[in-house]
């Protein structure tokens, strides 16, 4: 390749969406991205509606690789002055690093904002991924030396991009999410078919709970969205938040810009008393997956977190061909409703060569835990056990 140059952007706007997402999703030009997370319209209403920017801890600074006057390669990389919003968490390590002296924050965080999907995040123009994703990562590293900061992080990325930059001194480390996956279910019956009978009768039971509240439950997508759901989702995604991270990380105005720009990338299911909407359950739809994000109700009903997040998540995706349901981070709850543990991936830099040696080793056990703790949760998933499976039978 002729010279790269490396650029650092003040945000995504300066940016072309066009120049962006030939990059970042590249196969939208004949449908839809894998995901839309790491699509210029996503990223920029999380700039306009200042869920990141100044005073949030996010100041987003996209890494941009040249070649001449065409964009090959980027990365949404941001300066961060905390750890949170990120669901692969380092907290210990920059309390380790405080308690020895050392200054942490700030660092540079690859990765798109509170949200724990994985992704492409060194984005490059297709058929130059290992110039690109090289480029990217040193320019990053470098750009960490010369500003002494403590670290660069890449999180939720693809095992593509795991596995290339492992030879470029990054330390991998695994986490773990639940998923389910659709076997060419024809419905929900169906699926529940596969499951050992007492499994089956105890998401009967649950599903008919949940059903038996009197409640209307709606699919709503695209033009079926109007502002007053997203006013009544904003109540609900406010409740969650507060009692789950202290304060919703995503402003109102990010709801609206999603009713303006991605309604079509968005699928709310919601629960109504009457006319007054009580619950919603808020994902993201991908070409292939249906991404769960974002809970919440004003009221108390048994069962429905777990009818709106995962059994009617599963309906839809059956019913839209498609292979996969990810629900978001944690949640061992998951594992009962048919979603089984996958690795997730993320890679690290640190900049003190002690420090980094503590790192490694403890990364080193953590990944033989991690291995450890999803071959025996897998084992003791919800399904029927055939000849060649192992693990305790749940009949």
């Amino acid at each position: 390749m002729t010279e790269l140059t490396a650029t650092l952007a003040d945000g995504i706007a300066a940016i072309p969406p066009a120049d962006w997402d030939a990059l970042a999703c590249p196969e939208a030009a004949t449908g839809r991205p894998l995901d839309p997370f790491t699509t210029h319209r996503f990223l920029l209403a999380l700039e306009q509606s200042g869920s990141v920017g100044p005073g949030t801890g996010w100041e987003p600074h996209p890494l941009l690789i040249h070649r001449g006057d065409q964009l090959v390669a980027a990365a949404p990389l941001y300066l961060k002055t905390h750890s949170q919003g990120e669901y692969i968490f380092d907290h210990g390590w920059a309390e380790a690093y405080t308690r020895a002296g050392g200054r942490y924050y700030p660092k540079l965080q690859i990765a798109v904002p509170f949200t724990p999907v994985t992704g492409r995040r060194l984005l490059t123009l297709p058929g130059i991924e290992d110039t690109g994703r090289a480029a990217l990562i040193q320019t990053a590293t470098d750009i960490a030396r010369q500003n002494k900061l403590s670290s660069l992080h890449i999180t939720f990325c693809s095992e593509d991009e795991a596995a290339a930059a492992g030879a470029l001194d990054l330390m991998p480390r695994r986490s773990q999410q639940f998923h389910w996956q659709n076997q060419g279910f024809a419905d929900y019956d169906a699926f529940l078919d596969t499951l050992a009978s007492r499994k089956r009768k105890a998401l009967r039971k649950e599903r008919a709970t949940a059903n038996g509240h009197g409640l209307r439950i709606e699919f709503l997508t695209g033009d079926s969205l109007t502002p007053a759901h997203w006013q009544a989702f904003w109540a609900f995604y406010q409740d969650t938040g507060s009692r789950k991270w202290g304060r919703p990380y995503l402003t109102r105005a990010f709801f609206d810009l999603l009713q303006d720009k991605m309604r079509n990338d968005v699928l709310l299911v919601m629960a109504f008393d009457g006319a007054r909407p009580v619950a919603g359950a808020l994902n993201f739809i991908g070409r292939d997956c249906l991404y769960g994000r974002y809970w919440g109700c004003v009221a108390d009903y048994p069962c429905l977190h777990f009818e709106l997040c995962y059994h009617r998540a599963i309906d839809w995706a059956i019913a839209h061909g498609l292979s996969r349901v990810e629900a978001g981070a944690q949640g061992e709850h998951k594992l009962a409703r048919g979603y089984l543990p996958v690795e997730t991936h993320s890679l690290h830099w640190i900049a003190d060569p002690g420090f980094a040696r503590a790192v490694a080793d403890y990364l080193d056990r953590e990944r033989a835990a991690v291995e450890a703790d999803i071959e025996v949760l897998t084992a003791y998933g919800p399904f029927r056990r055939g000849p060649l499976q192992t693990g305790p039978e749940q009949d």
